[in-house]
């Protein structure tokens, strides 16, 4: 079987054939600048089996029996069957790695769509879950890909970091798998890459819908590179060192952000991903620009691809609004999550989807029973432990998040010091009407006036605990309550994923103030978020 699309030159070892000097030392200078990051690590090349591919595999083989390169990549070529000839393709590719004597693996992948986006994120796709981690994908872009990678950016309106274009090397992280995209001939013209291929008679597949005009890159190889070229024959390069520059722009807006966010973001409300927190009043003190860039930043983290220019703009306002009517919500749909942005008074949160559906899983009241120095059971299980040993209380979990309450029996029973035997501790959802006092606060107040008193957010509300404890003596857990013997429920903490208060109860139940604090290490809440967020 053979395909018209494959230039007709016999499959031959290219070993001993001639290097091209300026596509080697531009190979060899990225190799050093990258040389620690590269360390042990393991190389994949994506190869298409088109021309700038097959020819970057071919330099790498070279150097390789040349001793000049200290790895052989692996060859992974991507079969989506989208031409009729996918499989020759693939099958090609194949023979050419064999006779190169290079590792080469033959991926399939399912296309959503018909474009070249979708395929070339089908592409990545099945790549990426290829490579372990830290694994490195050698890629073959070269100046002409960047000239017209930032012409496609600037049509789209991209700012700064758009505009910079393709990076040399760029770590790329999606569900906790991290991998390495390195791209080494960005400084190379297609044309010097035509000219090496053409030397060594490279078979290389000369895939029609490249130049085919049916999409805006292509569209700017074919009609609009060429113009260019006419005022500025020295266009590609011009454009490619642009792209550095603005690349170095981009580090110091970085920099400038990163120390921004240093003091506006909310440290104690971070939750990775799945929430994050500005500080309004330490955002407003900012220049209107350096909002802009920080929110631009802020909203974008854990995504590969920035927010839009109107909704940095949208969440802009929000912050600036005075009339304290803050029930405005935001929705973007990012690539990894979507995400809804929210203000509370002096706030502004970005919540992902999967967060706020957490959030609304119904808490069940629970209730653990503790004999002092002795053992602690669960009730409704048989599970024993030492007084050493914490108990963990599961009060909400799913496949995502699991919020967990580490209890040391022995120590709440010291923080006590109780005459009593045993200790109930109840652990249930502060309602509206419930009404209970804060350590510091001189009366108590209902759920629905704490809601405000303490801060929390509509959304959060929903997840407010009280643990409570009730001292009562071994007899009356088994003989029901003895004469004159009425145990007394006392709310000790209240209690949130990520804050807690220490109740009014906890001081009467202890004879200090300062043992009281304690209490909150005796009784320990966990947010557990897995590594993906």
């Amino acid at each position: 079987m053979s395909s018209s699309a494959i230039l007709p030159y016999p499959i031959e070892s290219i070993a001993e054939l001639p290097i091209d000097d300026n596509l080697a030392e531009a190979l060899v200078i990225s190799m050093s600048e990258y040389g620690e990051q590269l360390q042990g690590r393991r190389i994949w090349l994506a190869c298409s089996g088109g021309r700038d591919s097959l020819a970057l595999a071919a330099l790498c083989v070279q150097l390789y029996g040349q001793g000049k390169l200290p790895f052989l990549p692996q060859l992974l070529h991507v079969n989506h069957g989208l031409q009729a000839d996918s499989a020759i393709w693939a099958a090609h590719v194949a023979n050419w790695a064999k006779a190169q004597k290079i590792p080469c693996t033959i991926l399939q992948a399912h296309v959503n769509g018909h474009d070249e986006q979708a395929a070339r994120q089908a592409r990545y796709d099945v790549m990426r879950a290829q490579l372990n981690q830290d694994d490195v994908l050698l890629l073959a872009h070269h100046a002409d890909d960047q000239a017209e990678t930032v012409l496609m950016r600037f049509i789209q309106g991209a700012g700064v970091n758009g505009l910079s274009g393709m990076h040399p090397w760029r770590v790329q992280t999606q569900d906790a798998h991290r991998i390495i995209l390195w791209r080494p001939w960005l400084t190379i013209q297609r044309a010097s890459i035509s000219a090496y291929a053409q030397r060594l008679k490279l078979p290389y597949i000369d895939d029609p819908t490249n130049d085919g005009g049916d999409n805006v890159r292509s569209g700017l190889r074919r009609d609009i590179m060429p113009v260019l070229a006419k005022y500025n024959p020295n266009v590609i390069d011009n454009i490619a060192r642009s792209a550095q520059l603005l690349s170095d722009a981009q580090l110091t807006v970085n920099a400038q952000v990163a120390k921004d966010l240093q003091w506006t973001e909310v440290a104690s409300l971070q939750l990775s991903s799945a929430q994050r927190v500005l500080n309004i009043d330490e955002l407003q003190k900012l220049p209107l620009y350096r909002q802009r860039q920080l929110l631009h930043y802020w909203l974008g983290q854990d995504e590969p691809l920035p927010p839009a220019k109107q909704l940095v703009d949208n969440v802009l306002s929000l912050s600036q609004r005075d009339d304290h009517d803050h029930q405005t919500e935001l929705f973007w749909q990012g690539r990894e999550q979507s995400y809804t942005i929210r203000r509370y008074r002096q706030q502004l949160y970005r919540l992902s989807s999967d967060w706020l559906k957490w959030l609304e899983l119904p808490l069940a009241e629970q209730t653990q029973s503790l004999l002092i120095n002795t053992e602690s059971n669960l009730i409704g299980a048989d599970v024993h432990a030492t007084g050493r040993q914490p108990v963990p209380i599961n009060l909400r979990n799913d496949d995502k998040f699991t919020w967990q309450l580490q209890i040391l029996p022995n120590e709440v029973m010291r923080l006590l010091e109780s005459d009593k035997d045993k200790v109930a501790i109840t652990f249930a959802p502060l309602h509206r009407s419930t009404r209970i006092q804060t350590a510091l606060a001189s009366r108590p107040q209902s759920g629905k006036k704490l809601y405000q008193t303490l801060g929390i957010p509509s959304w959060m509300r929903e997840s407010l605990v009280v643990v409570s404890v009730t001292l009562i003596n071994k007899e009356s857990s088994e003989n029901e309550l003895l004469e004159n013997d009425c145990p007394i429920e006392q709310p000790i903490l209240l209690l949130s994923h990520l804050e807690n208060w220490v109740l009014d109860g906890a001081k009467r139940l202890t004879n200090t103030v300062n043992n009281s604090y304690s209490i909150e290490s005796a009784i320990s809440s966990c947010l557990t978020v897995p590594s993906s967020f």
